[in-house]
């Protein structure tokens, strides 16, 4: 009965470390995945901030385009 006892302890234990160590492992894969979307993210926001700034640009450009084919036309 000694011995019953000593396997049932011993697979809970084994039962216990497995499944905390499997609870570890998906914990850190999870903030990492997190840790790297927040990154592409980051990147992503950093286009939205540049966006307006090459609209107006654009717009520059585009005008002064129109100015240089209204000389030509003349």
């Amino acid at each position: 009965m000694n011995s019953e006892i000593t396997v049932a302890l011993m697979s809970l234990a084994g039962t216990l470390m497995g499944s905390l160590g499997g609870i570890l492992t998906s914990s850190k894969l999870t903030n990492y995945r997190i840790s790297q979307l927040e990154k592409k993210v980051d990147r992503h926001n950093g286009f939205g901030e540049r966006i307006p700034v090459l609209e107006e640009k654009m717009k520059v450009v585009n005008h002064r385009l129109d100015d240089l084919e209204g000389v030509m036309n003349r």
